[in-house]
């Protein structure tokens, strides 16, 4: 069963820390598949070569499905680990963080480096900011060009999503995203706003802010 929501961050963006003399820069972004995370780690290790260490940690898919983390050399679970930890206890999805770190001469320990790395995806999370995403069922609403108008004006005066408009010789097109616990009961509404006139096609799915 799909989540019917998920939290991810709102934009691509860096914060950084200094813990001890060392450097933690926490990068990042919104991730829609693996192959999106690894290329965001691989252009952060592109900006930071002589970083000491790029350690990262993504989560892909809303039930969390795809987790993965890496220490990059710090002494194991010190590192990836509890950036992980970090993205799943704020509950984010498709999220990347690659945490870079510069090392300043002191040495943080195990304890340490447990806190700093989950420290710094926790503020670099609070500074970004997330959005949260709820699944809708994708739906085209066939209406004749009388009526389209005035159902336009109603599903945005009722908060629905519309997503695009179509018109054609002999109806109007109005793509729609309805939550995906509220088609049967749409339905009903639409047939009582068009006086039966208008005809719902469903699509598939997708995730949309709201």
């Amino acid at each position: 069963m799909k989540a019917d929501q998920y939290t991810t961050v709102a934009r691509k963006g860096v914060h950084e820390s200094e813990i001890n003399r060392s450097r933690f820069l926490c990068a990042l972004a919104p991730a829609a598949t693996e192959q999106e995370a690894q290329d965001f780690i691989a252009a952060v290790r592109k900006e930071h070569p002589t970083a000491t260490h790029n350690c990262f940690a993504y989560v892909i898919g809303a039930g969390a499905e795809v987790q993965k983390a890496s220490d990059d050399g710090e002494p194991g679970g010190t590192a990836g680990v509890p950036m992980l930890q970090m993205l799943l206890r704020r509950e984010l999805r498709y999220t990347v963080a690659v945490v870079t770190r510069y090392y300043g001469g002191v040495k943080l320990g195990a304890g340490g480096l447990i806190r700093a790395y989950g420290g710094v995806v926790g503020e670099a999370l609070d500074t970004v900011g997330t959005l949260t995403r709820h699944r809708y069922r994708l739906a085209t609403v066939t209406v004749d060009h009388q009526r389209a108008g005035k159902v336009q004006n109603d599903l945005r005066a009722t908060g629905r999503s519309v997503r695009g408009v179509r018109y054609g010789e002999v109806s109007v097109a109005i793509d729609i995203g309805l939550p995906a616990a509220d088609v049967d009961a749409f339905r009903t509404w639409l047939a009582d706003a068009t006086a039966g006139s208008a005809e719902l096609e469903l699509g598939g799915e997708a995730y949309g802010e709201g």
